[in-house]
């Protein structure tokens, strides 16, 4: 089970499909059969089946997956640790995260932190919070920044970093009700992301935890921005987190209503693959974000001078 392989085993789980995984990986389709072809023999089980839906694992193939990401993952921190005790390390690290937390809680952190650290090479992936998810286990990103949805598996360390609110919006033009209940706000329609993003997720929480049947979905949508330029156009009412309101062009189109009750909160956490040996870079990057974008600092963390970079 060569790492070789083994990447081309988790790139045909991921797509499916053997020409688009051949594509990923730089091989030739035969060239690609042939590597899955070794790695079946040399487990003794068939790993994939051919089906309606594609390429699709075996019951073997399935319980591989997991042991594949972690035998990729330990030898990329295997090479980490002796690059970095060789003096060798390359210092970067790549962070992922959604496009609203990018822009409103990590440019002014990131700023700070470049000045504080201008040897060490960052890099910004911006995605969904699903695509985030596989990016850490693919370890293409070494630190994801998104809300939290409850996840857990024990391969990933998580840090809470703060609480955002989320605030009921509507078109300032659409004659908005005012709610007194969730009940009364469970009949308006509503504009939403779509099932299995991290938005959705709070969306249905924020009903669900009270008890209250879900409102009707007027539209679904891929992005924050859009919902918010649909609910300035008087489409329906939106629930975003507060954040995103500033970042849009639509701003003075809409207006910021009560929330009937508790006001539901969003917790911004990142999450990074726990490893033996913690590389210097990452470990940098994590108590930086620690310190700076959490409400409340620890009572022996130092003030630091950013210049025109704090906010």
């Amino acid at each position: 089970m060569t790492p070789r392989h083994l990447k081309t085993f988790l790139a045909v789980i991921r797509h499916g499909n053997l020409t688009r995984a051949a594509a990923e990986v730089n091989l030739a389709q035969s060239s690609l059969s042939d590597q899955i072809q070794a790695l079946e023999e040399e487990l003794g089980a068939e790993l994939f089946v051919r089906s309606r839906q594609g390429v699709v694992p075996t019951p073997a193939g399935a319980a591989l997956k997991a042991y594949a990401e972690e035998i990729l993952a330990l030898n990329g921190e295997a090479k980490d640790a002796v690059r970095s005790a060789a003096g060798n390390a390359e210092q970067s690290v790549i962070l992922g995260t959604l496009e609203t937390i990018a822009a409103e809680r990590l440019a002014p952190w990131l700023c700070l932190f470049r000045r504080q650290n201008p040897g060490l090479a960052l890099k910004l992936k911006v995605g969904g919070s699903g695509e985030l998810h596989a990016q850490l286990q693919q370890g293409s990103i070494d630190v994801a920044f998104t809300f939290d949805r409850g996840y857990e598996d024990v391969r990933f360390a998580t840090r809470r970093l703060c609480s955002e609110p989320l605030v009921l919006i509507a078109g300032r033009n659409a004659q908005p009700s005012s709610f007194d209940s969730l009940v009364a706000l469970s009949a308006a329609h509503f504009i939403a992301t779509e099932a299995g993003c991290v938005y959705r997720h709070l969306f249905d929480t924020a009903f669900a935890e009270a008890g209250v049947t879900l409102p009707p979905i007027a539209t679904e949508t891929d992005s924050i921005a859009t919902i918010i330029r649909l609910v300035a156009s008087g489409t329906g009412y939106g629930l975003v987190p507060r954040l995103a309101i500033g970042l849009s062009p639509a701003r003075n189109d809409i207006v910021e209503l009560s929330w009937p009750g508790k006001p539901p909160v969003a917790s911004l956490v990142m999450t990074w693959r726990r490893r033996r040996v913690q590389p210097p870079a990452l470990a940098l990057i994590l108590q930086s974000a620690s310190e700076n974008l959490s409400p409340v600092k620890p009572a022996d963390v130092h003030p630091r001078h950013a210049g025109s970079c704090l906010w």
